[in-house]
């Protein structure tokens, strides 16, 4: 069962500092499907909202990476992006805002996990952000973006976050003169329908990273990352023992 200290709709607005005249959107947009099977009497659920937020996202976005960076290509920035309104990246600003402890989920849903779920999360996010456009317009939205999105193009442009992790960490090893990566499934945990694997990459025999993810793609990209980040001290450490 979820552990995930629950909040008000209303204490979730003041606390990120969203103004909503019309604090039924705000509730349809944390509402999932889930909840919606379960409570006939309920409002809609935020699938529709997910969808107008998610165009809404690629124009802001692609807005703010046009004035922001002005020499940059077009095949940058469309990039830079995919970077920024990609899964891991929307249910990151998520977590950031606490929007997990404020999202309506049934009973199901919850216990098996879903308010850590990267996919559910950044679709929550998607329709938080129709809800605001509907709600106060395009510069309300920006206003709450543009600080993010700027925080998040920092790291993403110092971690190489606009490239596919895999790739990033197979060039590095390569380059050191390993051979590539090999990454394992180290477990799996809950029904087929609704499985979290934990992956590990190997270097030369080395454990270099671990990563979960409610698929292996997701759980093999964490680990990736895990292995990016440590991959310097581990080129140390593997030539001593050579």
């Amino acid at each position: 069962m979820s552990t995930v200290e629950r909040e008000s709709p209303q204490t979730f607005a003041k606390r990120v500092g969203l103004r909503f005249r019309d604090l039924r959107l705000l509730v349809r947009a944390l509402t999932h499907r889930s909840y919606v099977n379960e409570h006939p009497d309920a409002l809609e659920d935020n699938e529709r909202l997910e969808f107008l937020g998610d165009a809404i996202l690629d124009f802001v976005v692609g807005e703010w990476l046009y004035h922001r960076f002005p020499e940059m290509d077009e095949g940058d920035l469309t990039r830079y992006r995919s970077a920024l309104v990609c899964r891991e990246q929307l249910a990151e600003f998520a977590r950031q805002i606490g929007l997990e402890g404020v999202l309506l989920l049934g009973r199901g849903e919850d216990a098996h996990g879903g308010r850590q779920r990267d996919s559910l999360l950044s679709a929550a996010f998607e329709a938080l952000v129709g809800a605001l456009y509907l709600d106060g317009g395009l510069e309300v939205v920006k206003a709450f973006l543009t600080p993010r999105l700027a925080q998040a193009m920092e790291q993403i442009m110092a971690q190489r976050l606009d490239e596919d992790p895999k790739s990033v960490l197979q060039e590095q090893v390569q380059a050191l003169g390993y051979a590539a990566p090999v990454y394992e499934v180290v477990n799996a945990e809950g029904p087929d329908h609704h499985r979290r694997f934990e992956v590990e990459v190997l270097v030369d025999g080395h454990p270099l990273g671990r990563g979960m993810g409610w698929s292996k793609r997701e759980a093999t990209k964490a680990a990736a990352r895990a292995a990016l980040e440590k991959l310097a001290a581990a080129d140390n450490i593997l030539r001593e023992r050579a």
